[in-house]
């Protein structure tokens, strides 16, 4: 980035970590391919922190564990509808959904029971299960966002069952390898920091303790750097490479449930979290162990990252850090938008479909797309606009908006011609209320222009 962009997004980082006394903080920028940005202060074995040094990075870890079971669905082995009784039995929110456990609507209590479990020895699967009594049910399911990380241990031995390995070796072989993440690990690997409390009125440090979290370590238990979190945070803006369809990131990226505020500024989706800043729409998640902050976050809408990792237990804006970051980045240095290109190939059957159609009196365009899409939108003003995707059967599927995951139908008449659309059993036509189509309730006969 240009020198005045590199100052302002160090000064920021700077400053957060002075006034809030940091032992350490790394920052960077993630933008297309790549981290474009990078910067730290503070110091790690009387180092300056790099891009290679690790961090412990808590509930991101909980990003990896819904990716292995977004894959699970996507491979038809379970369906987010399904209870968890259906996968591990056994559990005391049998009858809760898989997608309840991701979007933390599972009503399930948010830490295990027993000593605090982000700063104690864990133990394993059975003696997590056991202790799990009626009280650790604490709300109705899908009453409201209560967040769960006991719900990412039973993710955890979710993912174990079906690959025949554990949730960390499942991480290995299906994420970390693929994408080239070599220094992401359950415990730390030299270079990495150490984590430390920093006295609230003084300014001495106190070591923290870094345990293995046994069942729970799903929920919090990984260690990785800036250099691999910016190759994760590409998955979750949607460069997923071959670890997920980028259809399932988005839809993991989609709000489930919010925050009950007058205005909603964070919630979340399919076990990532989502936030909303001036506008702007994030999602990725945050971190927080004993010792231990970290952020990462895409803007949805400009397809600028931020990933902030420091040594503290608490103190550290690291969100409204992020948000700066990203914020200082697209002011300095706006992403333009890709450049447009025709395309070089073209279905004549799907661009006969294109142009104006009428839902009754209402004028829509609709506008094939790359990839075979369609585009369905309102000529004027707000409306039902979504795109669709080809099902394969000749048939489309809404992917987004008002029409999301319904059936857009090509009707043909006795010669085969295109008659109509039928979405979601409105009828589209190429005049305003064909009377040759099936409009649901007969067109008056008298036609346009009659007065009763």
């Amino acid at each position: 980035m240009l020198p005045t962009t590199e100052l302002a997004l160090l000064r920021r980082v700077a400053h957060e970590q002075a006034t809030c006394r940091a032992p350490s903080l790394v920052a960077a920028v993630v933008r297309g391919d790549g981290l474009v940005w990078s910067g730290s202060r503070g110091r790690v074995d009387g180092e300056l922190p790099g891009l290679d040094t690790q961090y412990r990075i808590g509930s991101i870890t909980k990003t990896f564990i819904a990716v292995l079971v977004m894959r699970l669905r996507d491979e038809g082995k379970l369906d987010l509808n399904d209870p968890l009784d259906k996968h591990v039995p056994g559990t005391v929110v049998g009858d809760r959904t898989i997608a309840q456990l991701l979007s933390h609507t599972s009503g399930l209590t948010s830490e295990s029971p027993g000593s605090w479990w982000e700063r104690s020895l864990g133990s394993d699967w059975a003696a997590l299960q056991a202790s799990l009594g009626p009280e650790a049910v604490v709300l109705r399911a899908g009453s409201k966002l209560h967040y769960s990380n006991v719900g990412f241990g039973v993710l955890g031995e979710l993912v174990s069952r079906y690959r025949g390995m554990s949730w960390l070796d499942a991480v290995r072989a299906e994420l970390l390898a693929p994408l080239g993440m070599t220094r992401t690990s359950p415990h730390p690997e030299a270079p990495h920091a150490l984590g430390w409390a920093v006295h609230p009125h003084a300014d001495v440090l106190l070591p923290e303790p870094t345990p293995d979290a046994g069942a729970m370590a799903p929920a919090g238990q990984l260690w990785s750097t800036l250099n691999d979190l910016s190759r994760w945070l590409r998955v979750m803006a949607g460069d997923t490479g071959d670890v997920l369809h980028p259809d399932t990131m988005a839809e993991m990226r989609t709000p489930v449930t919010v925050d009950d505020g007058d205005n909603w500024l964070m919630g979340f989706g399919l076990g990532l979290q989502v936030t909303r800043d001036a506008g702007r729409r994030m999602a990725g998640h945050t971190g927080s162990m004993p010792g231990f902050l970290a952020c990462a976050l895409t803007d949805t809408g400009s397809g600028t990252g931020a990933l902030v990792l420091a040594n503290s237990t608490a103190g550290v804006g690291i969100v409204g850090l992020s948000y700066d970051l990203m914020k200082i980045a697209d002011e300095h240095e706006p992403v333009l938008p890709a450049e447009w290109a025709p395309a070089t190939t073209v279905n004549p059957d799907l661009l006969d479909l294109t142009g104006v159609w009428y839902w009754g009196p209402t004028v829509y365009q609709l506008r094939l797309l790359d990839q075979a899409w369609l585009e369905l939108l309102p000529v004027q003003g707000a409306g039902r606009a979504s795109r669709f995707r080809p099902a394969g059967d000749g048939t489309w599927v809404g992917i987004d908006a008002y029409y999301a995951g319904e059936t857009l139908k090509i009707a043909r008449d006795s010669s085969g011609a295109v008659s109509h659309l039928d979405l979601a059993t409105f009828i589209f036509t190429r005049r305003p209320y064909d009377p040759a189509a099936p409009i649901p309730g007969g067109v008056d006969p008298h036609g346009w222009g009659t007065r009763r």
